[in-house]
């Protein structure tokens, strides 16, 4: 199949599962062609089944934003007539599911029909999309997708109570190339993190609100108390300056070590003893899985996808939203004992074998197919 992907080419989880979707259907021979604004960060290498189309967006004095769902459906439309695309898997109902349809009816008019994948990923659901700015459009691109996937069920559940979707949803969840996350690396290099005696705990966002980044602070700030340990802060955002603050408050600078976006991730969770994710809400928890994937327990709250991932009790434990004292009480339980922790670092390992990636994509290869068989009919 002759696939075009649309994503936002960033850090954040949706990028990433788009691209990394993207990566392994070339290497099953479909050809890929990802259009967006800017190179994916997880897109390394360009292959003659891999393909990438830049958004570019005229700047004009008109606007006061520059309308890139125009700039995004006329590429589309471009991009699908060059290379004989067949289906158009968007991720994010605002603005590419939007911008998907409208290329899909100017296409219509040229008698080329293009069937659309749209998969939800959760801030395009309970954050913007429920905003009722945005409510009418976002159902309306839903409804007018060809299939629709989420990558949790809580996160169907969110979409089905805060929308009127008259379509069905796949859960199709999150994945993961656990060939990447096998341990490659030597001692010497988790000494340039950390001391031999010390506790390596690791949190890996975009530091926005949601992310709960104060109460990954206090926690561990309850961690070192008990033992000696090193916070590991990965990722850029808003909230990463009110935690350097937090820290020099607490008087613990020295033990937190702010790396901002990285692309050595596999590398600073494969030397890490522990995991938090303290969100207010997750659709899914891929930082979560990306962890257990590399043996690393996790800590996090019980809300939305996250305990569709982390098992409690055995690949770490659940709490509570803000229950900063029990998650510092479970994550000292886990890391005070040795054999203990050795035990849930091999559970978290296993756990994360049932979202790897040669069990999931072939379910997007089936929806691709079964659209696009209906489609025919139609």
């Amino acid at each position: 199949m002759r696939i075009g992907i649309v994503c936002y080419p960033t850090f954040g989880g949706s990028g990433v599962v788009a691209t990394e979707l993207g990566l392994e259907l070339s290497k099953r021979g479909h050809e890929i062609h990802f259009i967006t604004y800017s190179q994916p960060v997880r897109l390394e290498l360009l292959s003659n089944n891999v393909h990438y189309h830049e958004v570019n967006v005229p700047e004009y004095p008109l606007f006061l934003y520059q309308p890139y769902e125009l700039a995004l459906s006329s590429k589309l439309v471009d991009m699908v007539k060059l290379h004989d695309i067949e289906i158009l898997h968007v991720h994010y109902a605002i603005p590419h599911a939007y911008a998907a349809y409208m290329a899909k009816k100017m296409l219509q008019e040229e008698g080329i029909y293009i069937p659309i994948v749209t998969t939800l990923h959760g801030t395009d659901i309970t954050l913007v999309g429920s905003h009722p700015f945005y409510k009418t459009a976002v159902t309306f691109s839903i409804n007018k997708s060809d299939a629709v996937t989420s990558v949790s069920q809580s996160l169907k559940e969110d979409t089905l109570r805060l929308f009127d979707i008259k379509n069905d949803i796949d859960v199709v969840p999150n994945f993961i190339d656990l060939s990447k996350h096998e341990n490659h690396f030597t001692d010497c290099q988790r000494g340039m993190m950390a001391s031999d005696e010390e506790k390596i705990i690791t949190h890996i966002s975009n530091f926005r609100e949601v992310k709960q980044i104060p109460d990954v602070i206090k926690v561990f700030n309850n961690i070192q108390k008990k033992m000696p340990a090193k916070l590991m802060m990965v990722g850029e955002g808003p909230e990463r300056e009110p935690a350097e603050q937090l820290c020099v408050k607490l008087g613990i600078t020295d033990k937190v070590i702010f790396f901002g976006n990285s692309n050595e991730i596999d590398k600073i969770l494969c030397f890490s003893d522990l995991f938090l994710l303290p969100s207010i809400t997750e659709s899914f928890g891929l930082a979560a899985l990306e962890a257990m994937a590399s043996g690393v327990p996790v800590i996090s709250s019980n809300t939305g996808g996250i305990p569709e991932v982390n098992t409690h009790g055995f690949s770490g434990y659940l709490s509570s939203v803000n229950d900063i004292e029990d998650m510092s009480k479970n994550a000292i339980h886990i890391l005070s004992d040795n054999n203990r922790l050795a035990q849930f670092k091999m559970n978290a390992k296993e756990a994360s074998k049932k979202f790897g990636i040669h069990a999931i994509v072939p379910k997007y290869e089936k929806i691709y197919e079964d659209t696009l068989r209906k489609c025919m009919v139609l």
